[in-house]
């Protein structure tokens, strides 16, 4: 059994995915940002950033995880699957995986913090992280014209990114003109596990409750 300790948010909804995709069992334990839990000493001792997500095998010594990127790699090796096995396979999983972790999420969280949450509206961070994003879309929507999924076969790779792509309107980017890339998003969209993986956790706070919790952690 893995406990699962989460967010409706991007990153969240990229191990949920993983663990739908993989068939394991796991129970949820939604943090309530706006409650500031993800701080809470417990927690702390799992994931000593304060972030979400974070996972603890309680098949493998009650042993922690965190940050998603290091969840999605111990997962798919620990399952076997969603990564290959051979050297050269493996390393395209992991540089698409580092491409998301390093560019797409950061730049697009950006974006998304001055587009949506930050008290002024600053039109010069607005359009840089804007314009980072939407040219790593086109970065994808190239490697996609190529192969059918980031690492040739689906991996972690695609679930790394399609939970923040599929929001790029959050951001305010558009992703017009970029074929591949939507087709790419199209078919994550029809897949039964990433479907309920974008279910967990149950959102129960309401919008002024997100956007006041997002706000804080802006400010802090």
């Amino acid at each position: 059994m893995i406990d699962l300790y989460t967010a409706a948010t991007p990153n969240g909804h990229k191990v949920s995915i993983a663990l739908e995709e993989l068939g394991l069992p796991y129970a949820v334990h939604a943090l309530r940002f706006d409650q500031q839990e993800q701080k809470a000493a417990d927690y702390l001792k799992i994931n000593p950033n304060g972030r979400i997500p974070a996972i603890v095998d309680r098949d493998n010594g009650d042993f922690a995880v965190f940050e998603s990127g290091a969840i999605l790699l111990y997962l798919a090796e620990k399952t076997g699957q969603l990564m290959p096995s051979d050297v050269k396979g493996r390393s395209q999983v992991i540089q698409w995986l580092m491409f998301q972790m390093g560019g797409v999420g950061p730049m697009q969280g950006q974006a998304n913090v001055f587009f949506r949450y930050y008290p002024e509206k600053l039109q010069g961070p607005i359009e840089r992280y804007q314009h980072e994003t939407r040219r790593l879309y086109e970065v994808l929507d190239t490697r996609l014209a190529e192969v059918e999924y980031l690492a040739g076969e689906y991996s972690i790779a695609d679930i790394a990114t399609y939970p923040w792509v599929r929001v790029h309107d959050w951001a305010g980017v558009a992703v017009d003109g970029l074929t591949h890339l939507q087709r790419w998003m199209a078919a994550l969209a029809e897949r039964p596990a990433v479907q309920r993986g974008l279910l967990v956790p149950q959102r129960e706070a309401d919008a002024a409750t997100v956007v006041k919790a997002a706000q804080s952690i802006v400010t802090r």
